[in-house]
């Protein structure tokens, strides 16, 4: 328990830090008052951005403070670099849980952007083992990558850098216009070469598959910039089985990006062995089930007006508090092998296979220190089964309009 204006003597307390720190705070000498101790533990606050403790110093509750120190504060040590287990995209060996960046800058709530934040929670995701970092030209659009841009200036040998090119036409139709015909494609990888402020893309993914073109003529250009040195390895997003093949035939294809968590699976039947079939990895966007698996969320009104979910048909008012019944499903096993429900989510990810890497999104070093723990959960086979056994949710991962764009 710690309630300031229960201790009026001379006292060094103890706050626990995240990766085994400890922080130190003297409280002053008495006679004291709350105010005075209340002051103190304010800077405390600034300093570790606890902001998610000050409702506790303003009821004048008691419970437990935890202080997650950020690279840059007058708390932190000299940087300290954890290891990662590994897994692989084809080729590439990455930490086995990356970062996605796209809720950064878009389709969460607009109030919520924090670009120092943000930038703050990349820093620390490096120092904590990530190496793939996830971003798109769409994204913003633009201004995503150019915020990773930022970030990563003074780091890029740590990083396996990933950007998507497809759903923005260059030719005069625009973001949301989806293109990737050659010459596309070689005008959006210019354009991300520059926002990232980096000479060569790690991972290239086409977005969504353009009908119009042929994925033979896509895969094609993007193979010349490899040959280019501008791009490292190439992949897809959110194709299907067909497709895979045929752009594998063209050029070796390291990942395919697609929608997999705990309730959504529609991979595992026939992509997952064809993926294991050609070696090539999946990268496993909204591993969270877009927040949903986390038990944060409890109502639709938690929602934003101007967040996205709320056309999401897993959000929607009639598939709500059936989803989330599934989802405290989780948090009863979390509950009993003392982890977030976010935390077994993930590890029930990671329990699928070395080849598969999770990118939960997030922009606060908080929720970034909860989701990487994940990967110090061990789930016996006895978990990974109830987990795998629960019911799918209601309605569809994406709205119509989206669903269209996705290969099944």
């Amino acid at each position: 328990m710690f309630c300031p204006s229960f201790y009026p003597h001379r006292e060094t307390r103890t706050v626990a830090v995240s990766q085994r720190r400890r922080v130190s705070t003297t409280v002053p000498e008495p006679p004291v008052t709350t105010g005075r101790i209340h002051a103190v533990l304010d800077r405390v606050l600034d300093l570790a951005h606890a902001d998610d403790a000050r409702a506790l110093l303003a009821g004048g509750r008691a419970g437990k403070i935890v202080l997650r120190v950020p690279e840059g504060s007058a708390f932190t040590e000299a940087r300290e670099r954890i290891d990662m287990i590994k897994h692989h995209l084809g080729p590439i060996e990455v930490g086995r849980i990356g970062l996605g960046a796209m809720g950064m800058s878009t389709a969460y709530s607009a109030s919520e952007r924090d670009d120092d934040e943000s930038i703050r929670t990349i820093h620390r995701a490096l120092d904590l083992g990530v190496t793939l970092l996830d971003t798109a030209e769409i994204y913003g659009p633009y201004v995503n990558e150019e915020l990773v841009g930022r970030a990563i200036a003074d780091r890029r040998d740590e990083v396996v850098l990933a950007t998507k090119y497809g759903l923005v036409s260059h030719a005069g139709g625009g973001p949301g216009h989806v293109d990737s015909s050659p010459d596309n494609v070689r005008t959006a990888v210019e354009g991300s070469l520059r926002r990232l402020g980096t000479d060569h893309i790690d991972l290239l993914y086409q977005h969504r598959v353009d009908p119009r073109t042929p994925i033979e003529d896509t895969v094609g250009a993007a193979a010349e910039l490899v040959k280019q040195g501008k791009v490292r390895y190439l992949g897809l997003s959110e194709a299907w089985l067909d497709t895979v093949r045929r752009a594998h035939a063209v050029h070796p294809i390291a990942a395919v990006q697609s929608e997999y968590s705990l309730w959504t699976r529609d991979q595992e039947a026939e992509m997952l062995p064809l993926l294991r079939e050609l070696g090539v990895g999946l990268v496993a966007y909204s591993p969270l089930g877009r927040g949903f698996l986390t038990g944060v969320i409890r109502s639709y009104d938690d929602l934003a007006d101007d967040d996205f979910r709320k056309t999401n048909p897993r959000f929607s008012r009639e598939n709500f508090d059936r989803n989330l019944a599934l989802a405290d499903e989780v948090g009863v096993l979390a509950g009993e092998i003392g982890a977030t429900p976010a935390q077994v989510a993930l590890a029930w990810l990671l329990a699928q296979g070395d080849d598969i890497v999770p990118i939960p999104g997030t922009k606060k070093v908080s929720r970034l220190e909860e989701n990487l723990a994940a990967d110090t959960v061990e789930l016996t086979p006895q978990h990974v089964q109830r987990l795998t056994n629960l019911a799918p949710p209601a309605g569809d991962h994406h709205e119509q309009s989206q669903m269209a764009t996705i290969e099944r």
